[in-house]
Parts: C-alpha cells; structure tokens; sequence
C-alpha cells in the first residue's frame, strides 16, 4: 500500500480535522481553521494519504514574523506584507509516523524559500525534530503568545 502526499481539496477537511483530534486532542482547533487556510493558501495545505484514507495532514501560510495566528483562531486574509513562512501543524495519525512528516517539511521548505525566514510553534517536544531542518528557538520573547500551547511550545525560527 503506498502513502503519499498531496494537496488536500475540500473534501479532505473533516479527515484533515479527524486526525487532529487524535493528535492534538489538548490542543483543538475547529473544522473551520482547516477550511480557511486551505481557501487562503492553497498550496500550503497537504494530506498524507495512505491506502485511499488520510493519516496525517500539514498546514502552512505567510505571516508576518513574530506574529504568529492564535491558537483555534481565523486569519482573515494573508497580510499583504508577510515576510514568514509558517508551518502551521504537520499532523499524522500514530500508525502511520515513521519517516513521513520529512517529505511534507521538505516541501513546504521549498514554498518557504520565497520568504525571508520560515516559522513555526514546537509542540510536545518536537524542537529536535525541527532542529534537523535548520529551526532554532527564537530569541524574542513569545511567552504570552505561546500560552495556550503549553508550558513546553517554543516559538522556532529559521532564516531562508
């Protein structure tokens, strides 16, 4: 059976927003953040599909840096003058980790290169894993916008 990414399309939400129940079940977001980014930015926005069934999906839009959306927040529009590429969530079902999610960084990346620098909240205690892709943790202050995250959410930047 062969596992992919793709773009994801309309009717790839509500699984889209199934596998983040299961993989952010302390931080939810609802159906309509998904719906969003994907009419916002496109080419952002990816599923990972295996055996015809979503496992896992990305989000990622422009922003300005240092100013990343809230959590469970619409954005309303992409800001015209967005010098960041933000990762927002690369997301995959437990069953299907292993090796997956650095195909869908590797891509993004590629749509980050056409911004100043490339952004992202660590969750969990991914830091290490987004270490290998050139993030670090940003020194400005970002206490009370990564609140609702968690005590361990690191704002994480790299430069393009």
């Amino acid at each position: 059976m062969t596992t992919h990414w793709r773009q994801m399309g309309l009717k790839d939400i509500d699984a889209a927003f199934e596998v983040a129940a299961v993989a952010h079940e302390s931080l939810p977001e609802r159906r309509e953040i998904f719906a969003e980014r994907l009419s916002l930015f496109p080419k952002g926005c990816l599923v990972l599909e295996t055996g015809g069934r979503v496992v896992g999906y990305a989000l990622s839009h422009p922003i300005k840096r240092f100013q990343p959306p809230a959590l469970d927040s619409l954005l309303g529009q992409i800001a015209p003058e967005a010098d960041d590429y933000y990762i927002h969530d690369v997301a995959i079902l437990p069953e299907a980790r292993g090796g997956q999610a650095q195909a869908a960084v590797r891509y993004l990346l590629g749509i980050a290169a056409d911004y100043e620098s490339a952004s992202l909240v660590s969750v969990y205690g991914t830091a290490g894993f987004w270490g290998r892709f050139g993030f670090e943790p940003a020194v400005q202050d970002m206490t009370q916008k990564l609140a609702p995250y968690g005590d361990s959410a690191v704002y994480m930047l790299k430069a393009m």
